[in-house]
């Protein structure tokens, strides 16, 4: 209990955007769109889980935008406050699979590119760091709800775990 106010922004975000999805969903369905066609998806992560704790550690969110190509590769570029409270970015490529190996509707993702933000004290955090740019790569696992809405759970190499929610344009 001692580290609930820790988790009390991302819960307060995680609860409003649920809150917003619900009513969507509840106003109806847009026309059926192939299930297999590319589309945006908007991004947001409220809560990241360390593996490890320590002091320096601050809370971690993202907002991102992602392309996701019928043929399941994918772009995107996402805004976050790292692990000790400096603003980041991620651009990246990646690849989604849905159903081929994990049953729908559960999909697997991962994503590469270049990460730019742990800079001064902390650029060994992340490894290659030169001028606060790495590289980066995330694996995902996920499950989509339904045609609009994801949620995603990234693998911040051996540091972290992080809940990524997705509203799709579909």
């Amino acid at each position: 209990m001692a580290h609930f106010h820790k988790w009390q922004p991302g819960l307060i975000v995680l609860s409003a955007c649920l809150a917003c999805i619900g009513t969507a969903r509840a106003e109806g369905e847009a026309p059926e769109v192939p299930p297999d066609a590319s589309h945006w998806r908007l991004l947001i992560s409220p809560f990241t889980h360390h593996f490890r704790y320590s002091a320096e550690h601050r809370p971690v969110w993202a907002l991102g935008v992602e392309r996701q190509h019928d043929n399941g590769w994918l772009g995107g570029a996402s805004f976050f406050k790292n692990s000790f409270g400096q603003p980041s970015g991620y651009a990246y490529f990646g690849r989604r699979y849905d159903g081929r190996v994990l049953p729908e509707p559960l999909y697997l993702q991962w994503s590469a590119g270049i990460m730019y933000g742990y800079k001064g004290k902390y650029q060994t955090k992340v490894p290659l760091n030169f001028g606060g740019y790495s590289p980066g790569l995330l694996v995902s696992a996920g499950w989509q709800v339904d045609r609009h809405l994801s949620l995603q759970l990234n693998l911040l190499g051996d540091a972290a775990v992080m809940l990524q929610i997705a509203h799709e344009w579909r």
